[in-house]
């Protein structure tokens, strides 16, 4: 029995599949999943299920999920090292840049929903009221980074700029937990477990510099 030498060789096309897997089914999937939330509120919108406070529903709704996908962006970095799983940094852009389309709708909400476009209004919001002020430049931080998200850019930043640029959103994320608490008057439940999440998420970090030093 001949044995073809070629039928022994690992085919070139099998060394990619995984990352063909993640482009063509995991990240469509994916991309569905994380516009399930906002798919659900404009059913309940349609439905007439918002509550009493319509504008409110909408404008907690989309912060809660701004601060979830900002949450979920930093933990792919501890879940790549704690599982060896590298490729879960493929979503890491994905998810961050959801973090921002909610945060754009939540300021949507505000400026149009609450405010009626009333700059002089907002700015008067901005300036008198420290959660919003919080809030306002969190979403302005959030702004250079959904920007330089793109391969190109960080080409033209290179890379250890674009990385000190993108560690901006540990701040992003201290001043979201700070914009919520500030926000609740009573129950403090909700963003006190966004607190401990993110208290969790950059200890690790911390710790993980410490160890390499």
């Amino acid at each position: 029995m001949v044995v073809n030498p070629q039928a022994l060789a690992v085919h070139p096309a099998r060394s990619i599949t995984s990352v063909q897997w993640l482009r063509w089914v995991i990240k469509p999937i994916l991309f569905v999943v994380c516009l399930l939330p906002l798919a659900g509120l404009v059913w309940d919108g349609v439905h007439e299920n918002l509550g009493a406070n319509p504008v409110e529903t909408i404008r907690l709704f989309t912060g809660d999920w701004t601060l979830r996908f900002l949450l979920i962006t930093l933990a792919v970095t501890p879940v790549r090292r704690l599982t060896g799983w590298n490729v879960v940094i493929r979503v890491r852009r994905m998810l961050g840049l959801f973090a921002f389309f909610y945060a754009a709708l939540h300021i949507i909400s505000y400026v149009w929903l609450d405010q009626f476009f009333m700059w002089d209004l907002i700015i008067e919001d901005v300036y008198k009221r420290p959660y919003i002020t919080v809030g306002f430049t969190a979403f302005m931080l959030l702004i250079p980074l959904a920007l330089t998200s793109t391969n190109g850019m960080v080409r033209r930043l290179g890379g250890k700029r674009w990385q000190r640029l993108h560690q901006l959103v540990y701040i992003i994320a201290i001043l979201g937990v700070v914009h919520f608490w500030w926000l609740v008057k009573s129950d403090i439940t909700e963003p006190l477990i966004y607190a401990i999440v993110l208290a969790l998420l950059l200890g690790y970090r911390l710790i993980w510099a410490l160890r390499k030093a």
